[in-house]
């Protein structure tokens, strides 16, 4: 039972696998969205007022992010928002979104900045907490965080577990901390907040913020290119699905297809994004933790060392009808189940050893069969027999055993409600053992014992 849950699960994911995955063009743009969403989270504690270069570190802040808004107004495709932090009160540890998401907010943000004041303590941590309610849950977008901060050393809360915890949300893209000042006012580790940039001199504050907002924006072109070891062209189509290697969520798909008049298969993906990239092979094959370059064209090379597996009968004639028995293979020694084919289905899997089970009755097991590069691994089967049992008038109940050596095996339970039962068996020794339905439980039983030859119909009389 355990086993036909597993197979039926396989076929159910692989259906909602395929026909997800079939639904996309080869080569095409898949899951990135031409709206970018940036928040800005800026610190208003206390030593926002400790003096940089030319002033204080709130007044360069608002001079720089002012004349930043002037110069992005422009561009309909990014939208900005603003929490601070700090700026409530002497007392205070709050945080609030000033300026939310919407259409048109230039002014409101530049009004808001003007005004700031920095009062009280650094409180990043609930900040970015609270920055997940910030972006409208309605329409696909790119959601990126820019924290601004002069250090989080004074902060209250646990800045790095938040951060973990805002990321894995799958809301957000992408988290920045733009470091202003000393090098020495941040903790070590604080690239746990999200990829932190350094802004040692004020002449380089406004170009870290277009490298974030121009790194924002765009996309990255991906060639994906699937070769056996000798440098062939891999000559099977396999659906190919990029998951988020921090979330787990699946951002990219595509159907790779082998390289022909249309030449190698480019998907456009999210650069800011670490991938952990699926093949789907047999066995699927991964690889974790990639990054991709959003200048130029990048390569994705996957090296595949393949053979192929076919199972089939041994040719006999019949007149009865062979069943297709499902063909369960697994990597040999684990359980997983890898593919389920069919017979006379020749299908490609990774060289190496598989373990096989054919669900026939009784079911066929095949261990440690070695699937070799660019070569074919063809198993023969014997062609399953007709067992004709014919039971006597009475209601029997029974149980059908295959008998191999001293042991007996079950193979399945006979319909107590038939007189005569037509079973497919493979060749091999079989006993029956029948006792009526109202026999007391201690009562006689018959057991009679027969052979199943390859191809042939056996009679069994219960008498």
């Amino acid at each position: 039972m355990r086993l036909a849950k597993r197979v039926w699960m396989l076929c159910v994911c692989f259906v909602c696998v395929h026909c997800g995955l079939m639904a996309q063009k080869k080569g095409t743009e898949t899951g990135v969205s031409d709206k970018t969403r940036v928040l800005i989270i800026l610190d208003c504690s206390n030593s926002m007022w400790d003096k940089w270069q030319s002033d204080s570190k709130i007044k360069v802040t608002q001079t720089v992010l002012l004349k930043f808004l002037d110069s992005i107004s422009h561009q309909n495709e990014i939208d900005v928002a603003l929490r601070v932090f700090g700026h409530l009160n002497k007392n205070s540890y709050a945080t609030r979104l000033e300026v939310p998401f919407e259409n048109d907010n230039i002014y409101k943000l530049r009004s808001k900045i003007k005004t700031l004041v920095p009062q009280g303590g650094c409180e990043a941590a609930s900040a970015l907490s609270s920055s997940l309610n910030d972006f409208p849950a309605a329409g696909k977008s790119r959601n990126i965080i820019l924290i601004i901060t002069d250090g989080m050393d004074d902060c209250e809360g646990t800045i790095c577990e938040v951060a973990k915890q805002v990321q894995n949300s799958g809301v957000i893209v992408k988290t920045f901390v733009l470091g202003i000042g000393d090098r020495e006012n941040f903790q070590s580790n604080i690239n746990c907040a999200g990829k932190f940039i350094h802004v040692p001199q004020e002449e380089q504050y406004t170009q870290s913020l277009y490298d974030i907002f121009t790194l924002s924006e765009e996309k990255a072109a991906v060639r994906v290119q699937v070769k056996d070891f000798s440098g062939m062209s891999y000559e099977t189509s396999m659906p190919i699905v990029f998951y988020d290697a921090q979330t787990g969520v699946a951002k990219h798909q595509m159907i790779y297809s082998p390289a022909g008049k249309e030449g190698d298969d480019i998907i456009t993906i999210d650069p800011l994004v670490s991938y952990n990239i699926k093949a789907y092979t047999n066995p699927p094959m991964l690889k974790t933790n990639i990054s991709f370059d959003y200048n130029k064209t990048n390569n994705l090379v996957y090296e595949v060392e393949q053979g192929f597996l076919n199972v089939s009968y041994e040719a006999k004639r019949t007149t009865y009808q062979v069943p297709e028995y499902p063909i369960v293979v697994c990597k040999h020694g684990e359980k997983d189940i890898v593919n389920i084919q069919k017979i006379n289905e020749k299908v490609p899997y990774q060289a190496g050893s598989y373990d096989i089970v054919i669900l026939s009755t009784p079911h066929i097991e095949l261990n440690d069969v070695a699937i070799q590069h660019v070569s074919n691994t063809d198993l023969a089967i014997p062609t399953p027999g007709a067992a004709n049992i014919v039971k006597p008038k009475a209601i029997m109940q029974g149980t059908l055993f295959g008998i191999d050596g001293d042991d007996w095996k079950y193979v399945c339970n006979l319909d107590s409600g038939k007189v005569s039962e037509r079973i497919l068996l493979m060749p091999g020794e079989y006993v029956v053992v029948l006792k009526p339905v109202n026999a007391a439980s201690n009562g006689p039983t018959k057991v009679q014992k027969f052979r199943i030859d390859a191809g042939l119909t056996t009679t069994v009389q219960i008498k």
